[in-house]
């Protein structure tokens, strides 16, 4: 194989493609910020859930309105996330408050 021959040029080699295969897969997930609003939700729609970049070291499962992709107790629930044309109305999974009669 191609990276056991221990000679320095060919050990600087595989070392660069680790690296560069380990930046894409990091690149892997979906940035709403280069996408639409309409797109990101299309998106959505088409996966049912997905995680996507919001921001520079932030992600986060989002989900369609209708669908059962959230465990019990946690249900759909509006978010507004970053897009390349504004703000972007979604849905995340989260617990909902207790309802406590005043």
């Amino acid at each position: 194989m191609l990276c056991e021959d221990a000679t320095m040029p060919r050990i600087a080699f595989c070392a660069a493609a680790m690296i560069v295969a380990a930046t894409n897969f990091a690149d892997a997930r979906p940035d709403t910020r280069e996408m639409t609003c309409a797109q990101t939700q299309a998106l959505i729609q088409s996966r049912h859930a997905v995680v996507l970049t919001t921001g520079a070291n932030t992600y986060e499962r989002y989900v369609r309105q209708f669908g059962n992709e959230c465990d019990a107790p946690y249900v759909p629930m509006v978010d507004y996330i970053p897009a390349s044309d504004g703000r972007c109305m979604v849905y995340r999974c989260e617990e909902p408050a207790p309802m406590v009669p005043d």
